[in-house]
């Protein structure tokens, strides 16, 4: 069991007052571990109203003023210092038996074009492993074919133009897999939360949100990685939805500037 200490501060110039949503909270499925919430903390201080949306993710509404802005979050969750869990025994479902809300997760969506991609996935996977080696197979060929680097980052890049133009930040990776894995019937979700770099090689790169997958096998959901695409240590969910329109970290009603923005998950200090 490991102690981690988690936390963002975004910073925003705005020229009006502007409203926001924010999805900057760890999930729900992680409050049981939550040692102290991670709450959204404002400067100035402004109302908050806290709702789930469709897809139980934890929002924050509020009214952001004009002017100099910040929002921050701080936690500490406990974890088990396992890796992501793997089950290479996982089974494929048939489309007629998957649970209906489970449905969604087959369907296109904005930043996943199965339409667009339904020949190549399965010219390219229909012929290998199924189950998990298929969803494996999925992902090693994402985090090969794509390469890294913030200088590539694009808010509004899709599945099909990180296919064709093989670049991209975590995101990408993970739109990318998400479409592939739905044109094969496999249900997959797109993520966004923290993942640290314990027991990872150096250089470590700053810490980011990272966005990552998670599909239906064997009657649960499982975390898979494309962009990292290796056993992940201290994994912590803050949203997840079709794709990242549905899991904005911020959304705005209104013109803002970012001028400044950290994320940080690393060991917490022992107490006592």
């Amino acid at each position: 069991m490991m102690r981690l200490q988690l936390g963002c501060r975004l910073s925003y110039s705005l020229p009006a007052p502007t409203p926001m949503i924010l999805l900057l909270t760890v999930h729900h499925s992680r409050a049981s571990d939550l040692e102290r919430p991670d709450l959204l903390i404002t400067s100035p201080s402004v109302p908050v109203e806290s709702y789930r949306d469709g897809f139980g993710n934890w929002c924050n509404r509020l009214l952001a003023p004009q002017g100099d802005f910040e929002v921050s979050t701080e936690g500490i969750v406990r974890d088990s210092g396992d890796p992501d869990p793997v089950d290479w025994t996982a089974e494929q479902h048939a489309v007629e038996t998957l649970p209906t809300d489970v449905l969604t997760f087959l369907l296109p969506s904005r930043y996943c074009e199965t339409d667009l991609l339904t020949n190549f996935a399965w010219s390219r996977f229909g012929n290998g492993p199924v189950g998990w080696g298929r969803v494996q197979a999925v992902c090693d060929f994402v985090h090969d074919h794509v390469r890294f680097g913030y200088e590539h980052s694009r808010a509004t890049r899709t599945a099909a133009e990180t296919l064709n133009e093989g670049v991209g930040v975590c995101r990408d990776f993970a739109h990318l897999a998400v479409a592939l894995c739905r044109c094969l019937n496999i249900p997959a979700k797109y993520c966004t939360g923290y993942v640290s770099d314990i027991n990872q090689q150096p250089p470590h790169g700053p810490n980011d949100f990272a966005g990552w997958m998670e599909v239906y096998l064997g009657g649960r959901w499982w975390v898979f990685d494309p962009r990292n695409n290796r056993p992940t240590y201290g994994r912590v969910l803050i949203a997840q939805g079709r794709d990242a329109a549905d899991v904005p970290l911020t959304h705005s009603f209104g013109f803002h500037e970012l001028r400044d923005f950290r994320v940080w998950i690393d060991r917490a200090e022992a107490t006592g």
